[in-house]
């Protein structure tokens, strides 16, 4: 199998913000603290659930050195490096290596649609920057690219290529790419409320925010699974399930925030245009957790 360094449940935490809209560095540190007490097996920050998109180049560089000094090597640390243009996906991943991180995650964010020669072009082009693996982000419903099970095949004919992250919510993709390429690959689900599905269909880890508010469940249904236990993997994932679904229906930021409320926890602010959730909808969670 190609050599790569994560598997189990994948922690990301939020970007919060105080009242200016300035990131909350302070905070921010203390919420990745706390993901890595929760028992995460790695730390993934710039994802979509901390609004990667809606920072700039500095922020993105200050969230990504926090990370790696407040994690300090106890667990992997992937890095979103995206961008729209592959200059500037070069200059975060590059920061991302020299800084420390373990590996980097790329989404082929896109205004115009991109042609699958395009988006390999694009990861060639990052890879041969840099020297720390690299995974592959399909999740179409936010950047506006869809790659196939072939392109992705493709991509991972990439050396530092190594993993695949499928959010589609197609559970059959990752079926296919299992039959075609065996033990040589590894993919993560980032779709939430297939958790359950994605494993059973061989995914190594999951890329969730979900451990901001219920790690416990996330980590046993991990290990159920590790253990072939399906019984009691099927029990603790739908303990589970109404929370995953409401986070992804209600956006990622939003819902955490406001489940870490809940919890006494502090989460910060969002930043414009994103809005907390409605008093309806925090009853509504307040509910499910």
């Amino acid at each position: 199998m190609k050599n790569h360094l994560f598997k189990g449940i994948i922690a990301y935490p939020i970007t919060p913000f105080d009242k200016n809209e300035k990131i909350d560095i302070i905070l921010f540190k203390k919420l990745v603290e706390r993901l890595v007490k929760s028992g995460s097996h790695a730390i993934a920050p710039l994802g979509s659930t901390g609004v990667m998109p809606y920072l700039n180049d500095d922020e993105k560089e200050e969230i990504t050195e926090a990370t790696i000094k407040q994690v300090n090597k106890r667990v992997p640390i992937l890095v979103g490096v995206s961008n729209l243009t592959t200059e500037r996906t070069i200059h975060h991943a590059k920061f991302a290596e020299k800084a420390g991180a373990d590996a980097v995650m790329i989404i082929p964010m896109s205004y115009w649609k991109l042609t699958d020669d395009e988006i390999v072009q694009h990861y060639e082009a990052v890879a041969k920057q840099i020297s720390i693996p690299i995974m592959a982000y399909n999740n179409p419903a936010t950047g506006g690219v869809d790659m196939s099970p072939t392109l992705l095949k493709r991509l991972l004919e990439i050396a530092n290529v190594t993993m695949i992250k499928e959010s589609t919510g197609d559970v059959q993709r990752m079926h296919y790419l299992r039959k075609e390429l065996g033990e040589d690959v590894a993919f993560y689900n980032g779709s939430n409320p297939l958790a359950l599905s994605a494993f059973t269909a061989g995914a190594v880890g999951w890329c969730t925010a979900a451990p901001n508010l219920i790690p416990e469940l996330n980590i046993e249904l991990y290990n159920a699974i590790q253990n072939n236990d399906l019984q009691k993997a099927q029990n603790v994932f739908y303990k589970q399930f109404d929370l995953l679904k409401f986070i992804v229906n209600k956006g990622l930021p939003r819902a955490i925030k406001a489940g870490l409320t809940i919890q006494g926890e502090d989460g910060g602010f969002l930043r414009s245009p994103l809005k907390e959730l409605t008093k309806n909808e925090i009853e509504e969670l307040k509910i499910i957790i």
